[in-house]
């Protein structure tokens, strides 16, 4: 059996996603069940002005309305409408926990009635656990800039209000997230997101940065971390990265073989649908895990 040294962080992916509804407070307590470093979440600004959970700029298909907030409201149904159109009453109708999306229809556990929470609501669970936040802002490219400083402000204080600053990183694959977050909280961690697509050649995902040198571009915009998608992780980045002393999360690995081979590269972390496997993985090589925590009942 071969053995690693070091650690490698388990990451849970929207809390559990593997297990239980993605960005829920269900899934979160679940993931504290199992046990990780943090937990990676996805949030959005609503038209009102709070941020609020979910993984893409829509309500996305796996999500399920459950009636307008008043009736003949025009935006309704809810589901398929942009996060910015619409208010935090108009979210908080939305049934999350219900209907598992297809790759993890075997193994993903309902949570009816699970709505969609704030981060203020995410931080009050996942805070006294003491596990990382890891908070991904989506944005892209097509988004105003003081609009992407706004939300980046709004969510930074969320974190600061909340008490878990001094353990949350922003993550972002518009890396403007990641230069405003530099200048209007610089004490948070800064997380540059890349996948395939937003290294091609005349990217504008990159704050205006050359793609060919991903680990060197992430850290003139800002970034602590490097966060690659997996199909772009090599040995060489891993190490290129850390030289310049940015830690690397790989994102995101479900299958055991890629789990083992990414903890030889030297990962810092693995991002994971599944951290009950990642932690048989770990285990098998003498890798030291978190502890696992009941969290408070939701």
């Amino acid at each position: 059996m071969t053995s690693f040294g070091g650690t490698v962080e388990i990451h849970g992916h929207r809390g559990a996603r593997g297990l239980r509804p993605e960005n829920t407070l269900p899934g979160f307590a679940h993931a504290l069940d199992v046990g990780v470093h943090a937990v990676e979440l996805d949030v959005g600004l609503t038209a009102d002005g709070a941020v609020v959970l979910n993984h893409d700029q829509v309500l996305s298909g796996h999500l399920l309305d459950t009636g307008p907030v008043t009736p003949g409201d025009p935006l309704f149904p809810y589901v398929g409408r942009a996060i910015r159109e619409l208010t935090l009453a108009q979210v908080r109708t939305v049934d999350a926990g219900s209907r598992a999306p297809a790759a993890f229809a075997a193994t993903q556990r309902p949570a009816p009635g699970a709505g969609l929470p704030t981060l203020a609501e995410a931080c009050a669970l996942l805070g006294p656990a003491g596990v990382d936040l890891a908070v991904e802002l989506k944005t892209d490219p097509g988004w105003p800039a003081p609009v992407v400083e706004e939300f980046t402000a709004a969510v930074a204080g969320v974190l600061t209000a909340c008490g878990v600053a001094s353990r949350a990183r922003l993550l972002a694959f518009d890396w403007r997230v990641l230069t405003a977050a530099r200048a209007v909280a610089p004490g948070l961690g800064r997380v540059a997101l890349v996948e395939r697509k937003t290294l091609v050649p005349g990217t504008e995902w990159l704050a205006g940065l050359p793609p060919e040198a991903p680990a060197e571009a992430a850290l003139a915009a800002g970034a602590t971390m490097l966060s690659p998608e997996h199909h772009l992780t090599t040995r060489e980045l891993v190490l290129t990265a850390q030289a310049l002393g940015l830690p690397v999360a790989v994102w995101t690995v479900n299958d055991p073989d890629a789990m083992t081979r990414f903890a030889g590269y030297g990962v810092d972390a693995i991002v994971t649908d599944r951290p009950d496997v990642l932690r048989a993985v770990l285990a098998a090589h003498g890798l030291p895990l978190p502890r696992a925590m009941a969290a408070a009942a939701v």
